[in-house]
């Protein structure tokens, strides 16, 4: 077996096929697409990951396994647990920048939901990124910036489902930046359960 062309760090090349996906879609994805945007040739893409889906599962892949830490720098550098966490909704859309990108990352997405290979490594990106919501939940009423006794894992799939309505009623709407609407929604939704000064 020859061995791989040296040069490029396959995550290099993944960051590059998220780039593309964002300007033209998974459809529009093509091999000559990803290794002019690297600086390589089609070829040594097609012996590294085989084909334009292997480019795509491999994106997948890596994704899940980065899933867990990457949610967990949010917390770092922050002031507070809920300074992480409005941090941790516009990072989770920071590459949909744009009603166009949006959309196109959203095809991505719904690969995901029918290609059972796809949706595993969704699966995990999900879950981890509720774990971290929810740690960040748990961490601001151990810290008193929410009232003891909030319903940390109910809030937290609230949160979750509010990041992905509040990016899709963006890219309808296109009102205002993305990341100002994000964090306004989880305002929104986390003042009922804020602690006042008074009160702490």
């Amino acid at each position: 077996m020859a061995g791989r062309p040296r040069g490029v760090d396959d995550s290099v090349i993944l960051r590059a096929v998220a780039e593309v996906v964002g300007r033209v879609g998974p459809a529009g994805l093509t091999l000559a697409a990803v290794a002019d945007e690297v600086g390589l040739v089609p070829g040594t893409l097609v012996q590294r990951f085989g084909s334009k889906r292997g480019l795509l599962v491999a994106l997948a892949r890596q994704a899940a396994h980065e899933a867990r830490a990457h949610h967990e720098l949010s917390r770092q550098g922050r002031p507070s647990p809920l300074a992480a966490l409005a941090a941790l909704a516009e990072e989770s859309m920071a590459l949909m920048d744009t009603p166009e990108r949006f959309a196109n990352h959203l095809a991505f997405l719904c690969m995901d939901l029918t290609d059972p290979q796809l949706h595993e490594y969704a699966l995990v990106v999900h879950e981890a990124q509720r774990e971290a919501i929810l740690a960040l939940l748990d961490e601001a009423v151990a810290e008193g910036e929410l009232r003891a006794g909030t319903d940390t894992g109910t809030l937290a799939e609230s949160v979750q489902a509010l990041i992905t309505g509040t990016g899709l009623t963006w890219a309808l709407d296109r009102r205002g930046a993305l990341a100002e609407r994000l964090r306004r929604a989880v305002t929104t939704l986390l003042s009922p359960h804020i602690r006042t000064e008074e009160k702490r």
